[in-house]
């Protein structure tokens, strides 16, 4: 995922409201979102590293993974990020989950991880320089720290506060928010060492470009009832829809 928002307790009828998008190279092979088979887990899956970007549980848990952008890094060495997901979701314990990522923080490339149960606490660990926990505001995150004003983040963030003022709120209107595509001025793109023509296609919330884009879409809805919203959009290389997975039940 690298452009997500999320708001905790400020919506009359959703207890939590999450949408994110996740930006990877199309050629890396990836199973859309499913019930893992054993497993209470509803998660996407990365083929290759095992992992995924973000899952949920029938019981309430709850993570998403970003990378934290350096330039070129290379990565050979490292733990798949996407596998902090699986291992909270399977953890038998946060606290415990918690001082294991500080342990294990060299074993990863840069990474944000939104992690918790949906109805206590959740928590923001970064092996760049944040972690703890997360008050119940509305929230933006990127490849950087949580919270950092990048123009989609920001522009986002204010869509979100937008559609946070209606009584109810539709999936279509998080998906449109989603599908931003418009490009942040020059003025405004961040510097972080990957060269102004990479730094401009990436500042649109969804991107399109025919080697890394915008793979998938996420919005995840908790209603104040206990009952969980999961919808999953896939998007081909063009960003042309490709595929749709719906998610919905109470909380164990």
């Amino acid at each position: 995922m690298c452009t997500l928002v999320f708001a905790w307790d400020r919506h009359p009828r959703y207890r939590f409201v999450f949408a994110g998008n996740r930006d990877e190279f199309h050629d890396r092979p990836t199973a859309a979102a499913h019930r893992w088979a054993g497993s209470d887990i509803v998660a996407g899956k990365d083929l290759v590293g095992g992992g995924s970007w973000l899952g949920v549980t029938t019981t309430g848990r709850f993570a998403v993974v970003t990378n934290f952008r350096e330039g070129q890094v290379t990565t050979d060495d490292k733990r798949s990020r996407g596998q902090l997901v699986i291992d909270y979701l399977q953890s038998a314990d946060t606290d415990v989950f918690r001082q294991q990522l500080v342990a294990d923080a060299e074993q990863y490339s840069g990474y944000n991880l939104i992690f918790g149960d949906l109805r206590a606490a959740l928590y923001h660990d970064s092996n760049r320089g944040q972690s703890g926990g997360i008050n119940r505001e509305l929230h933006g995150l990127s490849n950087h720290l949580l919270d950092t004003p990048w123009p989609k983040v920001g522009k986002a963030m204010k869509s979100l506060a937008r559609l946070l003022q209606e009584p109810d709120l539709n999936p279509n209107e998080l998906f449109d928010l989603l599908g931003d595509r418009s490009q942040a001025p020059t003025a405004d793109l961040p510097d972080t060492g990957v060269g102004q023509e990479m730094e401009q296609l990436l500042s649109s919330a969804f991107i399109v470009s025919p080697t890394y884009g915008t793979r998938s879409s996420t919005v995840v809805l908790l209603d104040h009832e206990g009952r969980l919203q999961f919808c999953e959009r896939s998007f081909e290389r063009d960003g042309s829809l490709s595929n749709e997975e719906q998610f919905e039940y109470m909380l164990q």
